[in-house]
């Protein structure tokens, strides 16, 4: 049984196939974390469908599944827009750690709308959780416990719904059929939203569609998303630390005096979060000295202390602090 304890919030803050014309819907500004305030997201187009999907009902988590490049996060926006507008309170799990929208790459983040906004990203108190990968791949276990400890986070803050933002892995042979179904067992969604382009969300759809636990929806991509290479998705990591690690400074830390996992075997430029307690990121940081005799890594982090702080967590991912460039660790 998950913990009961308030989770501490970060300090920031029926089958249906749709097909139809767009409007064009131009977004406000960021306010989140280290994020450029001023900077705009680029307008969207959205689907007349998307307009008239009915969502008033659904109370819980709406989950949003479909390969990459299918406007999964442009939909999840414009739920979470429309929510909001209803007076309704929404919480937004950004469930993508390879291509995040409100926080570092490698996390999984959940934030809180405050009452009568409807901009986004959302302005209330944030969650995160560390997977210390880009890829599902190797961290599915990860992914769905940090998934399951978000939702249960929104709850317990008073969210009357979770819009879920999930990541592109869909293919079977790579075990997203099995990653996605573990996510519908275990956070028993109101409704799962599924964007199909082919017939590459069947093996899925087809036993939600004969019954579940959840309403199934079907929707078609926008005509408008642009699909990315991997350059342009790195690009946009890099960008994320970029952003996150802008006011990072030296911070030296006693790892004898806290929990490693999974252990004291360090990396050069290695990402690793500092966790609570409760296992919630409080900040992350890039390791760049470990000092065996002294029992001590320093490392290049935005926290301005250890405040709170009970764990490091190490990742399986190496990030040039002068770049923000990410790869493998490798070991």
């Amino acid at each position: 049984m998950p913990s009961t304890s308030r989770p501490q919030a970060i300090a920031c803050t029926r089958r249906n196939r749709w097909t139809s014309s767009r409007r064009r819907v131009t977004w406000k500004p960021w306010r989140c974390g280290n994020a450029d305030r001023s900077s705009r997201r680029p307008s969207m187009d959205i689907p007349e469908a998307w307009e008239q999907l009915a969502v008033a009902e659904p109370r819980g988590v709406i989950m949003i599944v479909g390969a990459p490049d299918m406007g999964k996060s442009t939909l999840a926006r414009h739920l979470y827009g429309r929510l909001c507008a209803e007076g309704r309170t929404v919480a937004f799990l950004d469930g993508d750690p390879g291509q995040s929208t409100l926080g570092p790459p490698a996390t999984m983040t959940l934030a809180l709308g405050l009452p009568g906004e409807v901009a986004f990203p959302p302005g209330g108190p944030q969650w995160r959780r560390f997977v210390g990968a880009v890829s599902p791949r190797g961290h599915m276990l990860t992914l769905v416990v940090a998934a399951a400890r978000l939702a249960v986070a929104a709850q317990m803050a008073g969210a009357e719904t979770v819009i879920y933002d999930t990541t592109g892995l869909v293919d079977p042979a790579q075990g997203g059929l099995n990653l996605k179904l573990a996510k519908i067992n275990l956070l028993q969604p109101a409704a799962v939203i599924a964007i199909q382009r082919d017939n590459e969300l069947e093996p899925l759809l087809a036993p939600l569609r004969r019954g579940g636990p959840a309403r199934l929806i079907e929707l078609a991509p926008s005509e408008a998303v642009s699909p990315r290479d991997q350059l342009t998705r790195q690009a946009h990591r890099a960008q994320q630390f970029s952003r996150y690690f802008s006011d990072a400074h030296t911070l030296s830390v006693a790892w004898d005096q806290m929990a490693i996992f999974p252990g004291p075997v360090f990396a050069y430029n290695q990402l690793v979060a500092l966790e609570d307690p409760a296992g919630f990121v409080r900040g992350l940081g890039i390791l760049r000295q470990a000092d065996f005799q002294k029992r001590r890594v320093v490392l290049h982090t935005p926290l301005a202390s250890l405040a709170d702080v009970s764990a490091l967590r190490l990742g399986d991912l190496a990030v040039d602090p002068r770049t923000y460039r990410d790869q493998r660790v490798m070991g």
